[in-house]
Parts: structure tokens; sequence; C-alpha cells
């Protein structure tokens, strides 16, 4: 039984748990709180890949993308100027850790968990390369892409089963954190937080050079877009 006793200073009483989802419940509980604080998600800067339209990859910044992380850096070190105890988040991927690289004064951690959809055999190839190509998988993905898998990489579902650790600790997180991935992985951290439908999440819209800032606390969520390029 679990007993969430509002009356008893908010505690959780867990008697005769057993089982691996009763235990997942029980560890999400005990790690979630109300305590309000944003979390910052945002694209890493423009890729020169993204400019090439190839996707995966693991390119550094075009121009653009640079820019960007100056930009994003002055907007973070602004909107948290008075919350030190901030983190910023990367994936692995050296477009996340060069945007990031030029804010200062907040510790940087890397999650392997926030690295894009892996592409299997489709990585470093453009739509139009795999529509010509490969056209059984570019019309099984266009079905349905929630539940494709590129051949020996991954599908949204799977990305999103990696990323149950990362939400966990976003939501024990008491101090602001600034998430810089990538346009997949956001798309389900966002839905997740926005409460969308999970069929809807391969088709967020998640912009390059935008942040989307997502108010935690006891009244819900808030969401606010901060879009710092043209």
């Amino acid at each position: 039984m679990i007993d969430m006793a509002s009356g008893q200073g908010g505690q959780i009483q867990v008697n005769n748990i057993s089982g691996y989802l009763p235990g997942r419940i029980v560890f999400f509980l005990v790690n979630t709180h109300l305590t309000p604080r944003p979390i910052l998600l945002t694209r890493h800067g423009e890729s020169r890949d993204n400019v090439r339209g190839r996707i995966g990859g693991d390119t550094a910044l075009s121009e653009a993308g640079g820019l960007y992380a100056k930009k994003l850096a002055n907007f973070v070190e602004k909107r948290l100027k008075s919350e030190r105890t901030a983190s910023i988040w990367t994936s692995t991927l050296q477009r996340t850790i060069l945007t990031a690289s030029p804010i200062v004064g907040f510790p940087k951690i890397q999650w392997r968990a926030l690295d894009e959809i892996n592409a299997g055999v489709c990585d470093g190839m453009t739509y139009e390369e795999i529509k010509k190509n490969m056209p059984e998988e570019y019309e099984s993905r266009k079905k349905d892409k929630l539940r494709y898998r590129y051949p020996r990489g991954e599908s949204y579902l799977d990305v999103i089963q990696r990323l149950e650790p990362v939400i966990i600790e976003l939501e024990r997180q008491r101090a602001p954190v600034v998430v810089i991935s990538h346009q997949a992985v956001l798309r389900a951290l966002y839905a997740y937080f926005a409460d969308r439908p999970l069929k809807e999440i391969p088709h967020i819209e998640v912009p390059l050079h935008t942040i989307i800032e997502i108010q935690m606390g006891v009244t819900g969520v808030q969401e606010k877009r901060y879009k710092l390029m043209d």
C-alpha cells in the first residue's frame, strides 16, 4: 500500500510493496517535490550537419551555431544570476558541449542518455538519400515515426525509455537546470513536463536557437519560449 498523507507533512507511507513496477512508482514518488524552479530546454546551436541536412553525426557548430552559444550564455547568466546552484546538462556529443562552452559559473554534467536518437545505418545521411537508397525504411518511418526504429539504431520509444533516469533526476532537482540536447530527446522531455500525448512526441516543434523555459511549482507547469536568433 502507498499512502500519501498530506496531513503528515507530505509523508509517503509504504507498506508491503513488492515487484518491479510498484517499486519504480515508489522510487519516483520519493524523488518528486513541488519546489518552484525553472527547467530550461534548448537544442544545441546549429551544427555543420544541420546546414548540410544530414542526420546524426558529431560535427562542430556552424558560424550561426557558435553565435547562438554566445547568446545562450548571456541569457543564462542573466536569467540565473541569483541561482548559483543551477547546473548545465548536455549530451556527450560535441555540438551540445560546444554550445554550453561559453556558459561560465555553473557546473556542467554530460549525460549519454541525452544523446540524439541513434540513426543506426542512416547516420550521416540526408532524408533524400534515405528515400532514394532505402525507400522501404523511408516509408516505414513516415507511417509510424513514434515506433519506427532505424536499422541498428533507435526508435522514439527507445529514446523515451532511456530518458527515465534523466527525468527522475530532473524531478529531484531543487535548483534550476539548463538542458542542452537534441530535437528527438527534447521532444520527449517536453512532452513529459507538458503532459502531451505519446503519439504527438515525434511531431512537437522544438526549433533551433530557442529556449523553452518550463516553470515547475505547486500551481502546475508554466511555459515560456525565448527565440534568441531570427
